[in-house]
């Protein structure tokens, strides 16, 4: 009997993991096949079970088992409020397609509470992408904040701002945070954050019932260098220092401390928050994160985590 059973769960993972990679990801059938190890025919017939259990709807609503697990793991390992773990791509481990639209789909769910919520967010392509795949809402009861600047030295638009293109999408009140990603100085930082729009925009975010960040790594393919914040020099630096990762720019160590001085003392965004009784949810993905989140999570600078099956597993490895 039991094993009766658990042939019938390997069928439907078998089933929902070929219902993700062809209604999520786009794969082909022929695609699909090669990746799950079986026939054109039995990929084919895996992709029609999906939908006949009613797996797949909008979003891919079968809790993988594998992924089920992962997630437990991670909640007690970490102490984690909450986790939730999407399929991997096996030819895109790193792609963002499945926790963008985990991701949409929790912001949906804040989104939808009549009370009214104070909501910040970060900035980043995964934040990006999840904006894209929520649906247009009407929501003017919630604010949603920023938490860093979202301009450029040069005065110039931030390539990944989020709040403003959350806003439109959902209708809800929402304060951009009129500063460069850094200041040119600590004094000129003081003068910025006393500004009143800025201080009412600092103490929204302290207020907020519910956060979502990215998670960016500090090597050279971090993103504070590819999207021309830092110099190389100014990551090496970090790096001799002991950085893993940052968030909202704020860069920390694999135990997730922010590291004094360097360009940490002009960071212009909202001061992370370590252990906070409010969901703040991290959203990243690929192997050149993993001690970015897990310093992250160790740190308690976020304590909701959404990311994908082999981010998961490697967070696991001790």
């Amino acid at each position: 009997m039991a094993s009766k059973i658990e042939s019938e769960t390997s069928r439907l993972d078998d089933a929902a993991r070929a219902g993700w990679l062809y209604y999520v990801a786009g794969n082909t059938q022929d695609e699909i096949a090669r990746k799950l190890g079986v026939s054109r025919q039995s990929a084919q017939r895996l992709v029609s079970l999906a939908v006949s259990e009613r797996l797949v709807k909008v979003r891919l609503d079968h809790p993988i088992a594998h992924c089920m697990e992962l997630s437990a793991s991670l909640k007690e390992k970490f102490g984690l409020k909450s986790c939730e773990v999407v399929p991997s791509d096996p030819d895109a481990p790193s792609s963002i397609v499945g926790i963008a639209q985990a991701g949409a789909a929790e912001m949906e769910r804040h989104l939808k509470s009549q009370h009214p919520k104070i909501i910040a967010i970060g900035t980043g392509r995964a934040l990006r992408a999840c904006v894209e795949q929520l649906p247009p809402m009407d929501c003017p009861q919630h604010s949603v904040v920023s938490l860093l600047g979202n301009m450029m030295s040069d005065g110039s638009a931030t390539a990944y701002n989020v709040v403003i293109r959350m806003a439109e999408r959902v209708s809800a009140k929402h304060y951009p945070m009129p500063l460069p990603v850094y200041a040119r100085s600590t004094e000129e930082k003081r003068i910025l954050h006393n500004q009143e729009p800025v201080h009412n925009i600092l103490e929204l975010a302290r207020q907020a019932d519910v956060t979502f960040v990215g998670v960016g790594n500090m090597d050279m393919s971090a993103p504070l260098l590819v999207d021309g914040f830092l110099t190389r020099d100014e990551i090496r630096a970090f790096n001799r220092a002991g950085a893993v990762g940052e968030i909202t720019s704020w860069v920390y160590d694999k135990n997730g401390h922010v590291i004094e001085g360097l360009v940490n003392d002009r960071v212009n965004s909202a001061p992370l928050v370590s252990d906070s009784p409010n969901p703040i949810f991290g959203i990243a993905a690929g192997e050149a994160k993993v001690e970015a989140i897990r310093g992250a999570m160790i740190g308690k600078l976020i304590n909701c985590l959404i990311t994908n099956e082999l981010t998961a597993e490697l967070l696991l490895k001790d």
